[in-house]
């Protein structure tokens, strides 16, 4: 779940037309060329979703976007494929989650013929795996539902009420799914398979980079010698536990690392962020950027990427496989990440990167004071010699396709 959802009453109901929307009712999910894929998205205007939308439209499908968006940011950003608005998102309010849903329903109804043309059913966390249920019911279809997971919402893992029905919700849905996406084994290994006790068909759909960006042959920047190191965080920035620890390490390391920060705030506070930076010379904030414009940019500024998740711990921190990771390793950069927690297991896997144990603050800055030049190198060199399909999406959509219309292997 990708914060929580509230709805705004509107007026005029949007309906994809056939002009909108190339006719994909002759085509199939087995040949996708011009076959309708109706694609459920917690917001239209998240990287992962455009990136998501660009690879089903370059493999032949003819995608209606049935998506809400955030208050936040991105609020002028107007999608190139055809779209259906369901409402606007906030972080973190799940209770606004079922007015947003039910409000979202006469918008399916409007659209009931584009729905019912879907050779494929895509819904991107719960909500929208209900929405497309629901979707198909209303459409009296019967094509197959994909259920792509990028995350496990701290709700689900908690005890009571609640978690218990939602759980219970979620493995109805499931039993109806024909293929689950994972952007990360862990989330499988973990809950799917552990908690869910979920024995279907699954597919691996990691967070590689797509299209492949182009890598310029420019010289990194020189080694660090006497300059302070700098570690980089450019994405979605979430988890004041991160926050608070970066804002210690830039204290006690204030001559020797620089922190810089790119994207969007997510479930940070922006003013206490700010204070942050008041605080904190050598932590500096640049804005949000684009991605495909700016990361080389971005990355070629620093050493190291910022692959310590620290909202959820227990769980979801400790399970996923950060965008970082791929945007870093793709550019030469190596992460930091915590022991033992999914990204971290890679990275000692490949050698590629550096992890820490607890007390993660005592750990990093003692990394950060007897770091060297050539451990550095060593390092960064290993990283570089690893083959871009580690970090760049190939033929993962095609893999996934077919297994949308042979759903019977039971892992990726």
């Amino acid at each position: 779940m990708h914060g929580s959802i509230e709805a705004r009453a509107a007026t005029d109901i949007p309906v994809v037309t056939d002009d909108m929307a190339r006719d994909g009712g002759a085509a199939s999910a087995r040949d996708p060329q011009n076959a309708a894929l109706s694609f459920f998205c917690p917001d239209v205007t998240d990287a992962s979703t455009l990136k998501r939308v660009q690879q089903f439209m370059d493999f032949g499908y003819s995608v209606t976007v049935f998506g809400f968006r955030r208050e936040r940011y991105n609020t002028d950003y107007q999608p190139p494929w055809p779209n259906v608005p369901l409402g606007f998102t906030t972080d973190a309010r799940y209770w606004h989650r079922l007015s947003a849903l039910l409000h979202a329903i006469p918008a399916l109804f409007a659209n009931r013929r584009t729905l019912a043309r879907a050779s494929i059913f895509y819904a991107r966390n719960i909500d929208q795996l209900l929405l497309a249920l629901l979707g198909r019911l209303i459409a009296f279809s019967r094509a197959p539902i994909a259920y792509e997971v990028l995350d496990i919402p701290p709700i689900l893992m908690r005890r009571g009420f609640v978690p218990t029905f939602l759980r219970a919700i979620e493995r109805l849905c499931l039993r109806r799914v024909s293929l689950l996406v994972l952007s990360s084994p862990g989330f499988h290994r973990n809950y799917f398979s552990a908690v869910q006790k979920y024995a279907g068909a699954w597919f691996l759909l990691e967070n590689k980079l797509y299209p492949s960006p182009t890598r310029s042959t420019a010289v990194r920047r020189p080694g660090s010698g006497r300059r302070p190191w700098v570690v980089g965080y450019f994405g979605l920035i979430r988890g004041e536990a991160t926050v608070d620890l970066i804002a210690r390490l830039a204290h006690r390391l204030q001559d020797r690392v620089i922190f810089k920060f790119g994207g969007v705030f997510t479930t940070v506070g922006q003013a206490k962020f700010e204070t942050v930076l008041r605080h904190c010379p050598n932590v500096v904030y640049s804005g949000p950027y684009l991605p495909q414009q700016d990361l080389e940019r971005l990355y070629r500024e620093v050493d190291f990427a910022w692959a310590l998740d620290l909202e959820h711990t227990d769980h979801n921190s400790r399970w996923l496989m950060p965008c970082r990771f791929y945007e870093a390793g793709y550019y030469g950069v190596p992460c930091l990440a915590v022991h033992r927690f999914e990204v971290g297991n890679v990275i000692e896997k490949h050698r590629i990167g550096w992890t820490f144990d607890a007390p993660l603050e005592e750990s990093l800055v003692r990394f950060f004071e007897r770091l060297t030049e050539k451990d550095y190198e060593l390092i960064r060199s290993r990283l570089a010699a690893v083959p871009p399909s580690m970090f760049v999406a190939g033929e993962d959509v095609a893999q996934l396709c077919e297994k949308l219309v042979r759903p019977d292997a039971r892992s990726a």
